[in-house]
């Protein structure tokens, strides 16, 4: 989508929260806030806030669900009606319905679910306060809930926005820039493993465009799945 005529997300390389083109918003990260659930996580990216619980693995019911060789991952995401500025409509829309398959696609590759025959891990992932970004700041949320949970992974998942605002290449859109963006980008990867799990475009961009942004969310990726390790860390060495 391109920006609105007059509006200036861009001035002298600084943009409307301040950040230089390669600047991440404030994050915080934390781990087993839901009681109930088997594993949860919160995590924050500027005033977007995403919370994750994972419960399993466990039977899944009814029986001609199961798959015999292997466990099966059911993700569910939400946006609350208190959420952004217009309430939102309460209950399950198109959007949260793609954004469920397009978590449960960019998370099935790090896990090892073969190891969970018959079984279900379902992870719900509640966006309590959007500004942007909202799916990777989801799954950066449910893959810390999964390692809380114990489940198996190959690697951690880490996610991050890239995008074209005004002519600039940018990393981690905030809602006034993902509403008015000339191309935005979600890309998930397995940062040891090296796989992209998700690449996701809106908008148009060159080829030499295309290439820089990938470059720039992997090196996001990187810095995120730092606090991503130093969260876990801080985690075990507490119990």
């Amino acid at each position: 989508m391109s920006a609105k005529k007059g509006l200036k997300l861009i001035v002298d390389g600084k943009r409307v929260d301040g950040r230089k083109l390669e600047d991440l918003r404030p994050v915080e990260m934390r781990v087993d806030l839901v009681a109930s659930a088997n594993g949860s996580s919160q995590v924050r990216f500027g005033n977007t806030v995403a919370v994750a619980a994972v419960h399993g693995p466990r039977e899944l019911y009814p029986r001609f669900l199961q798959e015999q060789e292997t466990g099966i991952l059911r993700c569910k995401y939400n946006m609350a009606p208190f959420s952004v500025d217009d309430r939102k409509s309460p209950g399950p829309d198109r959007r949260s319905t793609e954004l469920s398959k397009v978590m449960r696609l960019a998370l099935e590759p790090a896990l090892t679910l073969e190891d969970y025959s018959k079984a279900t891990v379902d992870v719900f992932v509640e966006i309590i306060q959007a500004d942007g970004s909202t799916r990777v700041t989801g799954l950066n949320a449910a893959s810390l809930a999964l390692v809380s949970a114990g489940i198996g992974m190959r690697d951690l998942v880490t996610a991050c926005s890239v995008g074209k605002i005004d002519g600039h290449l940018v990393v981690d859109l905030n809602g006034i820039e993902d509403n008015n963006s000339e191309s935005d980008f979600a890309f998930a990867m397995m940062p040891t493993k090296k796989k992209i799990t998700l690449m996701q475009m809106d908008g148009e961009l060159t080829k030499e465009e295309f290439m820089k942004l990938l470059k720039f969310a992997k090196e996001t990726c990187e810095k995120i799945y730092q606090i991503q390790v130093k969260t876990l860390k801080e985690k075990y060495r507490s119990e």
